[in-house]
């Protein structure tokens, strides 16, 4: 079974036919991004509007992050799952993975877990709008 990066989707992640018109190139597989590149590509993509591509990067360095970092990049994949889903027009999506968000972020923040680049009023006012 192909690893999900090699399937197909289009620009909001959804899963498209190989050959197909709509689709989009992916974020590219790693296992290994830093904190500053993941929020750095990450605030790229949501720039690009490409909210599916801000939750794969922000996952990815979920994945490879030391444990002290784990939740809070946790919150961002799923801040940007959120944005995906508003995207997509799933509004109870983006409510519910929004509010999961903000809770897990507020953990982080009162735990002193946040990496320093990351621009917590960007997110916290984003959230805010989506839950």
């Amino acid at each position: 079974m192909p690893a999900s990066s090699d399937r197909p989707r289009d620009r909001l992640g959804r899963p498209v036919p190989a050959g197909d018109d709509r689709v989009f190139p992916s974020v590219p597989e790693r296992d290994f991004v830093s904190s500053e590149d993941a929020w750095s590509e990450g605030m790229d993509y949501l720039d690009r509007n490409l909210p599916f591509h801000v939750h794969e990067v922000f996952e990815q360095r979920w994945r490879c992050a030391p444990e002290s970092e784990r939740s809070t990049w946790q919150a961002l994949a799923q801040w940007g799952a959120a944005l995906t889903h508003r995207a997509r027009g799933n509004a109870i999506g983006q409510r519910r993975i929004a509010g999961r968000a903000q809770t897990l972020l507020k953990s982080a923040d009162d735990d002193g877990e946040i990496p320093s680049m990351i621009d917590l009023d960007v997110v916290r006012r984003s959230l805010a709008q989506l839950a």
